[in-house]
């Protein structure tokens, strides 16, 4: 049967307090139990928590497995320092009456903090008692440092990181800058070297100019060409006109013949 340390609420509505049990774990979270180890009051300040340290070792030692909340509460009563110690017993790393000894020790102290924490509590209640009676008047707050604030604000800023990052840019930027000017002067030799090229392809154009001039006789021909092609279309008129002179001398003849 599975075995569960574990909470069971109590109380009126908006003021719980718990029961530590060990119950079934198919149990309903209220339902039956088989024993109760312990209360736990979680209202006061600080908690109250009473439990049982030796039934509580006890069912962890047979096995029972405690919730998340009731295993905080069994570390925070010792009950797993217990445990631990206990295991060391076991294994021969020191001897029962040693374990008793630092469980006693570690338990003091534990309750020497709970002591302080209550007796600020209390020392804080009655503050503020007195100053809803106006026996003390409320502590006013201090003024803040603005100037740290804004200090502070722009340390904070996400606007600052990017400030970094611009900066870090630039100055990679002026390093890669820096590293380019030597390629330049490098290539300065070269632009020097290209002007010679520049300056042997001129006679190479003045080589060109005679094939212009060579070419120069084939547009002469080409306008003789266009000369004689007029000369031929004036002749044409002409070799017209002279055959109708051919028939008209011709028409009166025949005429003569038809009467």
């Amino acid at each position: 049967m599975p075995v569960k340390i574990r909470l069971t609420r109590q109380g009126r509505k908006k003021r719980p307090y718990y029961h530590i049990v060990i119950a079934d774990a198919r149990a309903p979270r209220d339902g039956k139990f088989i024993e109760r180890i312990g209360m736990y009051n979680p209202m006061t300040k600080p908690a109250t928590i009473e439990i049982d340290r030796a039934k509580a070792f006890e069912w962890l030692e047979k096995g029972a497995q405690p919730t998340n909340t009731a295993r905080a509460i069994l570390r925070f009563t010792g009950v797993m320092y217990m445990k631990h110690l206990q295991r060391g017993v076991t294994k021969g790393a020191h001897t029962q009456e040693q374990a008793d000894a630092k469980l006693e020790s570690w338990l003091a102290e534990k309750q020497t903090k709970i002591d302080a924490g209550k007796a600020e509590t209390a020392q804080e209640l009655i503050d503020f008692r007195k100053i809803v009676d106006g026996e003390v008047k409320a502590p006013v707050a201090p003024k803040r440092d603005e100037q740290a604030e804004a200090a502070f604000r722009e340390e904070s800023s996400p606007e600052a990181p990017a400030e970094k990052v611009e900066e870090a840019l630039v100055e990679v930027e002026a390093a890669a800058e820096v590293e380019e000017a030597p390629a330049e002067v490098e290539e300065a030799p070269a632009e020097v070297e290209e002007a010679p090229a520049e300056v042997e392809e001129a006679p190479a154009e003045v080589e060109e100019a005679p094939v212009e001039v060579e070419e120069a006789p084939a547009e002469v021909e080409e306008a003789v060409v266009e000369v004689e092609a007029a000369a031929e279309v004036e002749e044409a008129p002409a070799e017209n006109v002279e055959e109708a002179a051919e028939v008209e001398a011709e028409t009166p003849t025949e005429t003569k013949d038809a009467e």
